[in-house]
């Protein structure tokens, strides 16, 4: 037995030693009997959150400036103004810039007219028939130049001829353009019929003082008609005071309006063609360049016209928010320097806060989440605020990211922009739960409670076991039971691990939703700032170089943890 003992004294020995050099030779016992204490197991409600502070900003602000110079001739606004978006807040003197902007117009309207004509130009290159009848000379083949004014081909109208005559002016009075006429034709006394195309508005007076009127017939031409054949007429019963030649109703030179290649004839000598045909096409490289040139022209006047509006519009400032003036620098009567703000506007309607959240926290936020906003500046009062917009791009600093939360805030009574608030965004609670100090937890998710507390029977039958890295306090060996024994202050007492689930946490408390229950006694070290560096955890109450040897607690906390 005295071997035994002293086998124990110095294995314990070495074991405290190597203790004591990690520790840094603090002693261990002395701690352990004078730093664990217990808690019961109640209920409460935990609520979980984050906190931050922010300054406040208006919901949207606006600095209206100019890039013009001139007098300023209204300003009917006063800081402290509420403006309606497109309110007229500043108008300037714009007297050279109407002066500018009519001369703009001038231009505009010249190029217009020159870039129409010359389009017009263009369209001359197609050379068409000048009235109905048939092709009776082609002045020109494919391939030849032609000048402006050049004819290029004859047409003839000789399916019908025509016969003016005069009548006697009281009978031509009653004619009507349309009537039916006879024509008797002087060499055969062939007789056609007729229709009467025109009468002359004026008289003319013939030999012997008879007065007339020259009336013109269209005749079918039978195909034996000539501008040598002569012939009388009868309209109505009254006879032509004399005879007359026919003529051809159509015969005309067609030609070109404008120079050019003639690159294709559309027609052969002899065929019938209307009014308006095409004749021939002509190109030309020098009017297709006019035409992109008088375009161009066109299209740089309409941007200096547009230029000059839009400037002229910049002489009458409005106010591109709806909010409150909060400054006002210019006023009327004063000279206006460019890119200068004139005044300032906030949109007052609500108000904003960004917040600053870790990265371990972030995937916990959400649009739409309520939170909590205090001032200082107004005591006693409470605001309720609203998660907008949660951004992913973050800022880092060292080895640490935030992120920035933008909140809202619509009750604003009492708060400005500038003020310092606190903001608190709840992300979870739990009411009326079984809950723990938050350094009762140790590593694995296990609790030391004391051997009377209700959830120890089950463990100590079997349900559940120590940690491995337990320790045990002076003097006891490790229980096969699942308990540990330990001494506080002289009184020995059994201790059982239990295995627990955990929820809601607020940094002091944690909710347990199993492994224990009401009345349960934990046992634990609590945190202190010397424990800082080894985690949020505490741990089972240590043992010194007589008890657990090298065995730990939880992952921070207690003697005999690392």
């Amino acid at each position: 037995m005295k071997r035994l003992i002293a086998l124990v004294l110095v294995l314990a020995i070495a074991g405290g030693g190597a203790w004591y050099f990690l520790r840094g030779g603090q002693n261990t016992a002395s701690a352990a009997g004078s730093a664990y204490t217990t808690a019961e197991v109640t209920r409460r409600s935990i609520t979980s959150t984050i906190t931050g502070s922010g300054t406040l900003e208006a919901a949207d602000s606006y600095s209206v400036t100019t890039l013009l110079e001139g007098t300023i001739l209204t300003a009917d606004f006063e800081e402290g103004d509420q403006v309606e978006e497109g309110t007229v807040l500043y108008t300037i003197d714009d007297s050279d810039a109407a002066t500018s902007l009519e001369q703009a117009q001038i231009s505009l309207n010249q190029s217009e007219r020159s870039y129409q004509n010359t389009v017009e130009s263009l369209e001359d290159l197609t050379v068409t028939a000048t009235s109905d009848g048939r092709i009776l000379t082609l002045d020109v083949e494919a391939g030849d130049e032609v000048a402006a004014g050049q004819q290029v081909a004859t047409i003839r109208d000789s399916d019908t001829m025509t016969l003016t005559v005069p009548f006697p002016a009281d009978d031509a009075a009653g004619f009507y353009v349309g009537q039916s006429a006879e024509v008797t034709l002087d060499s055969t006394f062939e007789t056609l019929t007729g229709t009467v195309s025109e009468i002359a508005a004026s008289t003319e007076v013939l030999t012997g003082n008879r007065i007339v009127r020259q009336v013109t017939i269209e005749v079918a031409n039978p195909g034996g008609l000539s501008t040598t054949q002569t012939a009388t007429a009868a309209i109505n019963g009254v006879g032509s005071s004399s005879g007359g030649t026919f003529a051809y109703a159509a015969e005309a030179a067609v030609t070109a309006k404008v120079a050019g290649t003639v690159s294709s004839i559309a027609v052969s000598e002899g065929d019938r063609v209307s009014k308006g045909q095409a004749i021939l096409q002509l190109t030309s490289d020098t009017l297709s360049d006019q035409v992109q040139s008088a375009e161009e022209s066109l299209r740089n006047a309409q941007i200096s016209y547009e230029n000059q509006t839009e400037q002229l519009d910049d002489y009458t400032i409005t106010a591109p928010i709806t909010g409150t003036i909060v400054d006002k620098y210019y006023n009327a009567g004063e000279i206006s320097e460019a890119n200068q703000v004139l005044c300032t506007i906030y949109d007052l309607s609500y108000l904003t806060m960004t917040l600053s959240v870790d990265e371990l926290d972030i995937a916990e936020i959400a649009v739409g989440q309520s939170v909590s906003i205090v001032a200082d500046a107004v005591e006693d009062t409470t605001y309720e605020g609203v998660v907008t917009k949660v951004s992913v791009a973050g800022t880092s600093t060292g080895s640490a990211t935030t992120y920035p939360v933008t909140i809202r805030i619509d009750e604003t009574d009492g708060l400005l922009p500038g003020m310092s608030v606190d903001a608190t965004i709840t992300l979870s609670s739990a009411e009326d739960v079984l809950a723990i100090p938050a350094a009762a937890l140790n590593r694995g998710d296990t609790v030391l409670v004391t051997a009377d507390s209700p959830s120890a029977a089950n463990a100590q039958s079997g349900a559940g076991t120590a940690p491995e890295d337990a320790e045990l306090s002076e003097g006891t060996q490790p229980p096969e039971s699942g308990t540990a024994s330990g001494e506080a202050g002289g009184d020995a007492e059994q201790y059982v691990s239990i295995q627990v689930t955990t929820g809601v946490s607020d940094g002091d408390y944690i909710e347990i939703t199993s492994g224990l229950q009401e009345g349960d006694t934990v046992v634990y070290i609590p945190t202190t700032s010397s424990d800082s560096g080894m985690g949020m955890m505490g741990g089972m109450p240590g043992g010194d170089m007589m008890g657990g040897g090298m065995g730990g607690g939880g992952m921070g906390g207690g003697p005999g943890g690392f």
